[in-house]
């Protein structure tokens, strides 16, 4: 019996230490970190591009590929707390992701109301924070693009930056690694592209397709 308890404060006494270093390394809660710790040590998740997204001016959109439910409560527990992530109704409604949706403001998606949210934008406007999910679609129909051009309207109303997520996996036992990109205005993205006529919501997915190829930041664990 003292064996067994014994071997329980271990386990605490590493987990604690293992959040305590993430809080200190990515500026997060430590509620955030105990939380994110057993993910980042199970799942291997290099986390240091999210520093760029934690470090963007407000008003910002993080733009996140969806691609399992680990990309929201990796992203609830290392972006700002005062962030709200919009998320759609599984996510919203998934026992697993419980704990980490009481970490942050959540509300679930609803695709008819996205489009003309004015309260979005006041949020924005008033130096807020979103995360919003994009399904990890490469070559969207028309339903689903209709999502960028969501956000890529709320981002122009609201004249927010936006920081592209995508969590890439590598190996044959995979390790997750955080890319990021630095965070631009939709008219700084249009600005930039060569093509004429270039739309706001094409823009936008034309930098969530350059983030799934930007170098990855170096691991620091």
């Amino acid at each position: 019996m003292i064996l067994i308890i014994e071997l329980v404060l271990l386990i605490v006494a590493l987990w604690a230490a293992m959040a305590a270093i993430v809080q200190y390394r990515r500026g997060v809660s430590f509620h955030q970190a105990a939380l994110h710790a057993p993910l980042k040590l199970l799942l291997r998740i290099s986390d240091r591009g999210v520093d760029t997204a934690r470090k963007a001016d407000t008003p910002v959109i993080y733009v996140v590929w969806h691609q399992s439910s680990l990309d929201p409560a990796a992203m609830l527990a290392l972006l700002p707390d005062d962030t709200l992530h919009i998320l759609d109704e599984f996510s919203a409604k998934s026992p697993f992701l419980e704990p980490w949706r009481a970490l942050a403001r959540t509300i679930a998606f609803n695709a008819h109301h996205v489009f003309v949210s004015r309260r979005l934008v006041r949020r924005l406007r008033g130096n807020g924070r979103l995360a919003v999910y994009m399904p990890n679609d490469v070559n969207p129909d028309t339903k689903t693009f209709r999502l960028f051009r969501a956000v890529a309207r709320i981002a122009l109303k609201a004249e927010a930056r936006v920081v592209p997520v995508y969590m890439e996996r590598r190996g044959f036992v995979p390790a997750r690694h955080v890319r990021t990109l630095e965070p631009m205005t939709i008219e700084e993205l249009i600005a930039r592209s060569p093509r004429e006529n270039m739309r706001a919501s094409e823009a936008l997915f034309e930098r969530m397709i350059e983030v799934r190829g930007a170098p990855a930041a170096a691991a620091d664990d």
